[in-house]
């Protein structure tokens, strides 16, 4: 593994890996391990605290088994559906992540092009490396994830700059009032490389994170939201984004069906079932785990999609039959950005798309519509829960 401490380099690092050697998702991880400096990896992979929920988010996937049928004519399968009243060609896109220039010199852009490639959503980050108006350029069906600092109007710009790129939906992502502990990256002193910044807020300065004498103190990021981002929105300031948005408002972060009867009170437009990948509140439940939940207090009245922990077709299959209408992946993207690119992001997208053909032609379910809760049922022996 590289030095924690090596600065970036403008050029990638040859790709001596061969395509066919990657069969699976955790081959990307794998070789991005190699690839990556430890910094950078440990701030992709690492969750908060003892990262126990973000291992939940791969459990909880475990907590379910397939209910197949057979005999049903499987031959054709589409995958395509509807998401914020647009057509898409498969339900799984691009979550926001940030930093994308850590793992690649082209950063969102070639992000974007891989999910342009095969028509996938990108949701791009407020702190993204690229300016949205350059990610807009590449044509990708993107959406706008929003961080909203104590300048209000940094928000409003960001959300007129969006619209004016033809970003499709507004992301508000609110399970942030404060970052969480991610402790690898307190370890690592977590610090942007000279040349990669937040190219959407160039007026809001990374901190340097040093202490006096010049030792470093901790994480970056952790001390830039601890200065700037507000931590005192509320369900009023939901209105307020309504009012100045003229996007469909989708709420990224909830996890219980209090929250998603007041989003959908609200008026907002989707819900993202979602705990930030593990790194915000360590001990709360797996994305999969609460989305039953908030589905059902919703009933169809607002459009729910999930994150966290989706590594295979079945996973995706298992959350659409638990009431997702889309699911969106964010740390195998970045493994197949730092492995080929634009190339790797669009190997990624094609191995769950494509795993989830078989995973459907394997259950017996030839539409997206026929992919309900009676495909699945609690594995013997899993937790009750809803």
């Amino acid at each position: 593994m590289r030095d924690p401490t090596e600065s970036l380099k403008d050029e990638p690092v040859p790709d001596i890996a061969q395509p066919e050697d990657r069969v699976g998702i955790e081959d990307f991880e794998r070789d991005a391990r190699e690839r990556l400096p430890q910094m950078v990896f440990d701030y992709y992979e690492g969750g908060a605290g003892d990262e126990w929920t973000l291992a939940e988010n791969r459990r909880a996937f475990d907590r379910w088994v397939l209910r197949p049928r057979f005999l049903v004519g499987v031959e054709k399968v589409d995958l395509s559906t509807t998401l914020l009243g647009r057509p898409i060609p498969f339900p799984i896109g691009v979550a926001p992540t940030a930093f994308h220039r850590l793992a690649h010199p082209d950063g969102e852009l070639a992000t974007a092009r891989g999910a342009l490639s095969l028509g996938a959503v990108m949701v791009v980050s407020t702190i993204s490396t690229v300016p949205l108006e350059e990610v807009a350029a590449t044509g990708v069906d993107r959406w706008f994830q929003l961080y909203v600092m104590r300048d209000h109007s940094l928000a409003e710009d960001l959300i007129r700059r969006a619209h004016a790129a033809g970003y499709r939906a507004l992301v508000l992502t609110v399970d942030t009032p404060q970052l969480g502990p991610r402790l690898r990256d307190v370890r690592n002193r977590f610090t942007l490389p000279p040349g990669i910044g937040l190219a959407n807020l160039p007026r809001l300065p990374m901190p340097d994170g040093r202490l006096p004498g010049g030792r470093a103190a901790g994480s970056e990021l952790s001390d830039l939201f601890a200065a700037e981002h507000d931590a005192s929105l509320s369900w009023d300031d939901v209105a307020w984004l309504r009012s100045v948005s003229p996007m469909p408002l989708v709420l990224k972060g909830i996890l219980t069906a209090e929250d998603a009867r007041l989003a959908a009170e609200a008026g907002v437009d989707g819900i993202m079932v979602s705990n930030h990948g593990g790194r915000q509140l360590d001990g709360a439940p797996a994305a999969l785990d609460a989305l039953p939940e908030v589905a059902e207090a919703v009933d169809e009245h607002v459009e729910v999609m999930m994150d966290g922990g989706v590594r295979r077709g079945i996973d995706v299959l298992k959350a659409l039959a638990l009431g997702a209408r889309a699911v969106f992946v964010g740390r195998p993207i970045l493994w197949g950005l730092a492995c080929g690119g634009e190339e790797g992001v669009r190997r990624i997208l094609e191995m769950l798309r494509d795993d989830l053909t078989l995973a459907m032609r394997l259950t017996g379910r030839r539409t997206i519509a026929e992919v309900d809760r009676s495909l699945v049922a609690r594995a013997q022996g899993s937790w009750g829960g809803p």
